[in-house]
């Protein structure tokens, strides 16, 4: 199978073989992350990981990426004092974490990106997705946000060797 890159500009699109779609970035902008919760979306080209997804919310998402359903005891530790920095974990959890199980619709399906990863360095950043956008495409905290239909449609294209390309200015 042929591998398949996205490519993200700085002024917010996400450009795949076939289509354009436009997106959110951090409030910090694109660049070299210096720290957690600096709001940077990191620049580089990173491997496209496991999808979730609300399964109380959206049918199964049609991807040859792995999915698995978000529930109410998933996490996403961002403690850099922790050992789990930067994973998914159970709930209930003793460090800082993220929670997956969202009352907005932002985290509906949640891509990650495998940035800081292999290996992860300890305040160099932690839960970078790519995930549903706000409405009028507000900035994230460091993520790739898309309108729900053009993220499912770019999953429907992506492949467990698909990577997105995030370009600095």
């Amino acid at each position: 199978m042929q591998v398949m890159d996205f490519f993200v500009t700085p002024d917010g699109y996400v450009q795949g073989p076939q289509h354009r779609w436009r997106c959110a970035l951090g409030r910090g902008q694109v660049g070299l992350k210096s720290k957690e919760g600096d709001g940077i979306t990191p620049q580089g080209r990173h491997k496209l990981g496991r999808v979730f997804w609300r399964s109380d919310r959206l049918e199964p998402i049609q991807t040859r990426l792995n999915c698995t359903e978000i529930t109410d005891q998933m996490g996403w530790c961002d403690d850099l004092t922790h050992p789990d920095y930067n994973i998914l974990v159970a709930l209930p959890h003793p460090a800082h974490h993220e929670q997956m199980w969202r009352e907005d619709h932002v985290y509906d399906i949640v891509v990650e990106l495998l940035y800081n990863t292999n290996p992860i360095v300890s305040g160099h950043g932690s839960a970078i997705f790519m995930h549903v956008a706000r409405p009028g495409y507000t900035h994230t905290e460091g993520c790739i946000a898309l309108n729900l239909n053009d993220l499912l449609q770019l999953l429907n294209e992506a492949s467990v060797d698909s990577w997105i390309n995030v370009a600095r200015k």
